[in-house]
């Protein structure tokens, strides 16, 4: 478990009907990453001056995180949300993620986009960091809550009072290999599933070894992999008892994310339908917290799955515009 967050302000909904904060005097800071910067960046429509933001981590993949009841993604183009994701000129993020009042008791509703603008059906670090923002912005009391997103119910967890939270996903077909992609080097297979998003995971034996952004990204734009490819998972084991390890090039942010949940969960059934580890699988990420994933095996599919990690909120801001 991590430590308890210390929360930047108090744990209370925004007032009913909800109004935007006051504009601060200073715009949040830029956070570092590995990505480059665009050449061209992109600016976010004065529109958005005001909104309050919340920045979250995953284990390394980070969000930026909007109060829905504040802000809807129908309000948001494809440039805002580049603009707003961009590292260097905007807040810097793998994804913007909207997350608001769900349709039932106990739940609530979370829209995910990557930060080239698409929007995705999931992705399993923000699942737990809008689990995490949902119990903190009152949408949903700690405990046992439902997660409503485009690829279906997702039933979730955390107790509200450190930074884990619990997603428990659909049951999963095990990832299997694909004619015409056969493994290169040191791979020693890949095997391609969906859990949400497709997820294609390389068996390695040294991720230092692996070239992600020439290998990752021509697997991820591989036509075996369909028409809109796939993230690209490689996964080693680690030295001494230590987890498994894994590296992932994304889809949609066209590089290498520190975290990727989905992608964890594809490769911890790929690593046990194989017979090379047993469930429960711990992995670490590239940005160093572990991943725990839990699930049960029955021919070609795995039940019961469960995702467990970071929800870190590390700041509440408020946006200034470009």
């Amino acid at each position: 478990m991590g430590h308890p967050i210390r929360d930047p302000m108090p744990r209370k909904a925004p007032p009913s009907p909800p109004e935007r904060a006051p504009r601060a005097t200073a715009a949040p800071a830029a956070t570092t990453h590995p990505h480059v910067a665009p050449a061209a960046p992109p600016v976010l429509r004065d529109r958005h001056v005001g909104l309050p933001i919340y920045k979250m981590s995953g284990s390394g993949n980070d969000f930026v995180m909007l109060d829905a009841r504040l802000s809807q993604p129908g309000e948001w183009t494809p440039a805002d949300i580049r603009a707003v994701c961009a590292r260097g000129t905007g807040i810097g993020a793998d994804g913007l993620v909207f997350v608001g009042p769900g349709s039932q008791d106990r739940a609530a509703r979370m829209v995910y986009f990557n930060a080239d603008g698409s929007r995705a059906p999931m992705c399993g670090n923000a699942a737990l960091c809008s689990t995490r923002l949902a119990v903190y912005l009152e949408l949903a009391q700690p405990g046992d809550l439902c997660l409503l997103t485009d690829a279906g119910v997702v039933p979730a967890r955390c107790d509200g009072t450190g930074d884990q939270a619990e997603i428990r996903l659909p049951d999963v077909e095990i990832p299997v290999g694909l004619d015409g992609l056969a493994a290169a080097g040191d791979e020693s297979w890949l095997a391609f599933g969906t859990v949400g998003v497709p997820h294609l995971v390389v068996r390695v034996d040294d991720l230092e070894r692996v070239d992600l952004p020439r290998r990752g990204r021509a697997l991820r734009f591989d036509p075996a992999t369909g028409p809109e490819g796939a993230n690209v998972n490689f996964v080693a084991p680690g030295v001494g008892g230590v987890p498994w390890r894994i590296r992932t090039y994304e889809r949609g942010v066209e590089g290498e994310t520190l975290a990727c949940g989905t992608g964890t969960v594809a490769a911890a059934i790929a690593l046990a339908a194989r017979g090379e580890a047993r469930l429960p699988l711990r992995f670490r990420s590239r940005g160093g917290p572990e991943l725990l994933v839990r699930a049960e095996l029955n021919d070609s599919v795995a039940h019961d799955v469960w995702l467990g990690g970071q929800g870190r909120l590390l700041f509440r801001a408020v946006w200034e515009g470009a």
